[in-house]
């Protein structure tokens, strides 16, 4: 059993799985960066209660579903998410949505992913991939971060998509439920509600650990981690946000580029010029995660690791926060057409 399912390289796994189930149901305008946009994709919180790996739970982009599911709503398409505590139930609805020519995206850990390089293989049960096929004891496999698809044998997938710990998946399958034509108004009036969304996450969220303010929260912890952890803790959960950022589906940097290419197609779409203008600083805001993704390895790998360096690692933090609030202050006074 395989169905006709075109498999699509992307940046970020839910991007990917949103992209190509939308474009299986012909929904040809919607791209990644778009997908990630309208689904207000970018996020950041910083949860020092949760640990994941033996540090802090950080997080580049919002909980994982919401991307598909806002973006589905936010084009009118019904979805359909289902999960389950029987392993055997959870196969048996996978395989009536095959049999129904209905490939499905499902939430899985990696640690047993087995076409993983090793090193990529560590406690994370927020990655996305498409079923669309079985062939013997193979299931196929589109997962959007690698090249070329795969597949898992029926033990290998039941083993993923019941993977225990933090978002524990619990067998979590999700599609869209119907076909539905999808005009290009429609894909304005999505991008509005997406970029609306996003200002409100990352601006307005109470709290200092969410959007901006988290951003500068943690820049502010990752200042005193070195003398109050001491320096293989504080090398040890610095390691942690550089997995969570580049390692995860793009990470920090990563995702600011994506937004800015966002941007940049919802000019296509608006002709707005303080798009292209706004979405060079959330070019420039990944440059600057990115820099510190070099920084906070090269402390964990002990090639530095002074009180000063702890310092320039926060730098970074207060001055992606500075750059993003204005990105997205700059958003909000955006005079969209009637």
């Amino acid at each position: 059993m395989k169905l006709d399912f075109q498999h699509t390289q992307a940046a970020h796994c839910e991007n990917g799985v949103t992209t190509s189930l939308l474009r299986h149901h012909g929904v040809n305008q919607i791209t990644e960066p778009l997908a990630f946009g309208i689904g207000s994709g970018l996020f950041f919180i910083y949860i020092p209660f949760m640990k994941i790996n033996n540090g802090p739970a950080i997080a580049f982009r919002t909980q994982p579903g919401l991307i598909f599911s806002r973006t589905c709503k936010a084009l009118n398409i019904p979805v359909a998410r289902k999960k389950f505590r029987s392993k055997a139930e959870a196969e048996k609805i996978l395989m009536e949505c095959l049999a129904a020519g209905q490939p499905v995206g499902c939430q899985v850990g990696v640690y047993y992913l087995t076409y993983f390089p090793k090193e990529y293989r560590f406690h994370f049960n927020a990655h996305n991939l498409i079923v669309y096929g079985k062939e013997e004891d193979q299931f196929l496999i589109s997962d959007p971060v690698m090249e070329m698809a795969t597949s898992l044998s029926s033990y290998e997938l039941e083993r993923v998509r019941f993977a225990k710990g933090a978002f524990a998946p619990r067998g979590q399958l999700y599609y869209p439920k119907e076909k539905r034509p999808v005009t290009d108004e429609q894909v304005k009036k999505a991008i509005r509600t997406g970029i609306h969304r996003n200002i409100n996450l990352m601006l307005r969220i109470p709290g200092p650990i969410a959007g901006i303010r988290g951003i500068r929260y943690t820049g502010k912890k990752i200042g005193q981690w070195r003398d109050k952890l001491g320096p293989k803790t504080a090398g040890s959960y610095l390691a942690q946000l550089v997995r969570m950022q580049e390692e995860i589906g793009t990470g920090g940097g990563g995702f600011r580029f994506i937004y800015a290419a966002f941007l940049q197609e919802a000019y296509t779409y608006f002709q707005i010029p303080e798009l292209i203008d706004i979405s060079k600083q959330f070019t420039k805001s990944g440059d600057i995660w990115r820099s510190a993704a070099v920084q906070a390895a090269g402390i964990y790998k002990g090639r530095i690791g002074s009180q000063a360096d702890f310092n320039v690692m926060s730098e970074f933090l207060y001055t992606a926060a500075d750059i993003e609030k204005q990105a997205f202050q700059d958003l909000a006074k955006i005079k969209w057409p009637a």
